[in-house]
């Protein structure tokens, strides 16, 4: 009986060394070209339209319309309620919320929105122009975005909680 139990006890040893792997990538995409290209392509953007955008340590471009008011101190759990228009830089409209605010959790959105919504408050306006790693990246969420595009978003910033 007791070789009985090493048996099995060497067998399950045996199936679990087996069954580990070597942790591989799953995808090895570099996306340090993508980036310098949209940023490239967003500086050549913001300075053909003469937009008056400053560019966040992260990358991100952004032109506080209105600031808002209010001392919010973002989380991820922060609920945001917004009207907003998404835009490719060829000027097509991929999302409006046409006047009617939707509310969002912050850590639920896309990066290029978290780190941008924190530069306003309550009743602030901002226009994004955010490089596609910080939007949908190599995906593409949609028929109307292709992947690794450039997204400029204009929001206005309804409500915080």
């Amino acid at each position: 009986m007791v070789k009985f139990k090493y048996f099995i006890l060497m067998i399950c040893l045996i199936g679990c060394l087996a069954a580990c792997k070597k942790n591989e990538p799953v995808d090895d995409y570099d996306p340090t070209p993508q980036f310098k290209a949209d940023t490239a392509a967003i500086s050549a953007f913001v300075k053909t339209n003469n937009i008056q955008a400053t560019k966040d340590a992260s990358g991100i471009f952004y032109q506080i319309l209105e600031p808002g008011a209010g001392s919010v101190t973002y989380q991820a759990s922060t609920k945001i309620t917004s009207n907003y228009e998404g835009k490719l830089l060829n000027g097509t409209v991929f999302d409006t919320t046409n006047g009617t605010p939707i509310s969002f959790i912050l850590g639920n959105v896309i990066v290029g929105w978290q780190i941008g919504i924190q530069k306003i408050q309550k009743g602030g306006k901002i226009r994004l122009i955010i490089p596609s790693y910080y939007a949908y990246g190599t995906r593409s969420p949609s028929s109307l975005v292709p992947a690794n595009s450039i997204l400029d978003f204009t929001i206005t910033l309804t409500d915080v909680q």
